[in-house]
């Protein structure tokens, strides 16, 4: 794995990155070329909503569009942070546990400072911008979650 540029993939439950692999992978990459710098995110299904147990989630995708934007995304942020050299997108496809990977955004910079910032700017934006949608499926019913938690009853909720 070369250091610099973006990477996204979109990936079901038998295709999870392993992060700790990349994490390995892309420092000794980038490090080799002047980075000093990873700051990793990874999101993944909660147990427990509003206090209701939560079953599954499933992420439905438009997939061509999806990676366009998410690779928009990407080279916005490495444009815009000149420290930074290389933004990884992974975002879940289809059905998810409880506990199961569903996000992870890794971003090498030169310093801390702006891989941080490149981090929250790309995590923000994946939430927001592609055409991703999940449902929620809980022990009170279905929702769908549109970007920061707002919850809207599916068909078969009350």
């Amino acid at each position: 794995m070369a250091c610099g540029g973006v990477v996204v993939k979109l990936f079901r439950g038998d295709e999870t990155p392993d992060i700790g692999k990349l994490i390995v992978s892309l420092a000794r990459e980038c490090g080799a070329s002047g980075a000093g710098a990873l700051a990793v995110f990874v999101g993944f299904v909660k147990g427990v909503v509003d206090g209701r147990r939560v079953e599954y989630l499933e992420y439905e995708v438009y997939e061509p569009i999806a990676i366009e934007v998410l690779e928009r995304i990407g080279h916005s942020v490495l444009e815009k942070y000149e420290g930074v050299k290389s933004v990884h997108i992974y975002h879940r496809v289809g059905r998810a546990e409880p506990g199961e990977l569903t996000l992870a955004v890794l971003v090498v910079g030169v310093s801390r400072k702006e891989a941080m910032e490149a981090l929250k700017e790309v995590v923000e934006r994946v939430k927001h911008e592609p055409p991703i949608y999940k449902l929620e499926a809980r022990e009170d019913g279905r929702f769908w979650v549109i970007g920061d938690g707002v919850r809207i009853a599916g068909k078969e909720s009350g």
